[in-house]
């Protein structure tokens, strides 16, 4: 009798926490802070809270390695091309989430190129699309989470 009531104790407890196990599954799969490889150059982009958002920042890139004093030469405006990449903020004001948030502007540093609006959204096999548009023409990218 013992055996059967510690038993179904275990099932309501099961039962009672595995919702609220799934959610903080689902919300800790969905926390897209952390370390993504741009795929593009060995660039790597840091995405962090700001405040109430989500910001991003460069940490690394193959350039990098080699430059670690490299400025922001491709940057269209040229008052802002003596930049230092490493740290150059390339997101910001992301809001939203569990799997897609929107914000700006976004900035492509190898293209010296951004857009107001971005967004970005997490793929179901854990890879983040980030998209931008530009008046009409818009871009996306696959990032990967480094960590």
């Amino acid at each position: 009798m013992i055996r059967y009531l510690s038993l179904a104790f275990f099932a309501a407890v099961l039962a009672i926490s595995a919702p609220a196990l799934a959610q903080s599954t689902a919300r800790a799969a969905a926390d897209i802070t952390g370390v993504w490889a741009t795929g593009k150059k060995g660039g790597k982009v840091e995405i962090y809270q700001c405040g109430q958002a989500l910001c991003g920042r460069v940490v690394d890139a193959d350039i990098l390695r080699t430059e670690p004093d490299r400025r922001d030469v491709h940057n269209k405006n040229k008052a802002l091309r003596d930049r230092r990449l490493k740290g150059l903020v390339v997101l910001q004001n992301f809001t939203g989430g569990p799997l897609k948030w929107k914000g700006g502007p976004i900035y492509d540093a190898e293209k010296g190129e951004g857009a107001k609006r971005g967004s970005l959204e997490l793929q179901s096999d854990g890879r983040l699309k980030v998209s931008g548009c530009f008046l009409f023409i818009c871009r996306s990218q696959v990032w990967t989470r480094v960590k």
